[in-house]
């Protein structure tokens, strides 16, 4: 925990230099230009100009995929400082990989003023994820056996595996040091691209529409652990078994229109302390534009900020939503919550970009919902190398639930004695819950790092989960 950080710190420190404006760079051999006079708004913070370039090593930690390790570079664009803590333009550019089997690429930018009262925003990112979660779907009506000793054939307290050379079967213990088994029970394999292009414009007021494309490309495999085998196979052969995962090929396409209406009237985009910021869309894929099955989509998000007294501590919340229309759902969408402008779509429902605690892909279904309700404080602000800097602390807590479930019937009816053990339609799906506390170092309204540790109140949705990442959730 210490080297985590001291090497966030230092990153954040390299950082700050890093992040100046194109305009004060000079020649060596130049004359030196008189020395560019600082101004302030009213809130006392230097108002940034020009290109301002944050280059960053990526060190991270996410308790669903491991270590983060990588490089990153934020390009903001604040042109003459009228817009600013928003700027006029934004670049992003990622590649990292985690050390549990996932590595990304990413290309994002953001531009205001392209058009007359016109944003566009484009995401791009490419995802191998050689060991990515899946619990099933509808939340606790999949059992997750978290303490189970029989993934392996073995005695109590003591793992072993199979393992297969040239027809020959040996049997050898496995030990991984705390006394638990390893998890590859619940992971697949996904490969991805993903890039969608929105544009949004105004209306009235703070009132916007929204329209764009999303294109996905997917790839699925069973996860391929290393020097063991699960006794029962995995989570997710036993699904396709069981015939509940429609279109199992090896590649899946989504071409989808989107549109929606916005409502935003928040006081600074990446920060703020005052404002509402609600959005709906529906978002239709159907096989005419390219998709390999149709998909039927909406979903509704509404977020407030209330600053309490002062604009240093303010109580946040969100709700969210989205459904699928129709019974025959494609499978692999559910665990991507859409978004529209500059916010790439989430992975999943759990984890650190939606319910914090929840272990990843934990709650999926044909309708569902997530929570996140937020006290923040920011408990100091001043001025370093020409930046606004502040921390702030928080506590908060998440929820999910499953409102309506996905098809899980046998279709094949083998293996019952396993489907007994792993599902139970039986069951009512109920709320996955959590709560935690955060740190964040905030420089100049847009560049924030979060240190932030949750805990579930039910086992059946994790333990605890520690996260070190950029921005607020929300």
């Amino acid at each position: 925990m210490k080297r985590i950080l001291i090497t966030a710190v230092a990153a954040m420190a390299f950082c700050i230099p890093a992040l100046a404006e194109s305009s004060d760079n000079t020649d060596g051999n130049a004359p030196k230009k008189a020395k560019k006079e600082v101004k302030y708004n009213e809130n006392g913070e230097i108002i940034k100009t020009g290109l301002n370039f944050g280059p960053l090593p990526v060190v991270a930690f996410d308790a669903d995929r491991g270590f983060q390790y990588g490089a990153l570079l934020n390009i903001y664009n604040f042109g003459d400082g009228s817009t600013y803590p928003n700027p006029k333009s934004w670049w992003y550019i990622e590649a990292s990989a985690y050390t549990k089997g996932t590595w990304n690429l990413y290309l994002n930018y953001d531009n205001r003023e392209i058009w007359d009262n016109t944003r566009l925003s484009i995401c791009t990112n490419y995802s191998n994820e050689s060991a990515l979660d899946f619990y099933g779907f509808n939340g606790y009506q999949s059992i997750y056996t978290y303490a189970e000793p029989d993934f392996f054939k073995n005695n109590p307290g003591e793992f072993t595996f199979d393992e297969s050379e040239k027809g020959q079967k040996a049997e050898t213990k496995f030990d991984n040091g705390n006394g638990k088994a390893p998890n590859g029970f619940y992971r697949y394999s996904r490969q991805s691209f993903r890039a969608k292009a929105d544009l949004t414009g105004e209306i009235a007021k703070n009132f916007f529409w929204e329209a764009g494309y999303t294109f996905y490309w997917l790839k699925h495999n069973a996860f391929q652990p290393d020097g063991y085998t699960p006794a029962d196979g995995s989570l997710y052969q036993l699904y396709k078994d069981w015939g509940i995962l429609n279109d199992t090929g090896s590649n899946q396409f989504v071409s989808a229109i989107k549109a929606g209406l916005m409502y935003d009237s928040r006081n600074v985009q990446n920060n703020p302390t005052k404002g509402i910021w609600a959005e709906a869309h529906a978002i239709v894929a159907p096989k005419w534009l390219g998709s390999s099955m149709d998909s039927y989509k909406i979903s509704a998000t509404y977020r407030q900020y209330i600053p309490l007294g002062t604009d240093k501590l303010v109580f946040a919340y969100r709700l969210a939503y989205q459904g699928f229309l129709g019974n025959n759902t494609p499978w692999y969408l559910m665990p991507f919550y859409s978004n529209m402008g500059y916010t790439r779509d989430f992975d999943a429902i759990g984890g650190y970009r939606t319910t914090r605690g929840l272990m990843l892909d934990r709650v999926q279904g044909l309708h569902t919902g997530f929570y996140n309700i937020e006290l923040r404080y920011r408990f100091v602000d001043f001025q370093l190398a020409n930046q606004n800097i502040a921390f702030a602390l928080s506590g908060f807590t998440d929820g999910a639930h499953v409102f309506k479930g996905y098809d899980l019937t046998n279709r094949t009816g083998v293996k019952q004695e396993l489907y007994k053990k792993y599902i139970d339609t039986s069951r009512k799906d109920g709320l996955h819950a959590s709560a935690g506390a955060g740190l964040r170092f905030i420089m100049n309204q847009n560049f924030i790092v979060a240190f932030e540790y949750a805990r579930c109140f039910n086992k059946q949705d994790g333990k605890g989960a520690f996260y070190i990442n950029t921005g607020f959730l929300f």
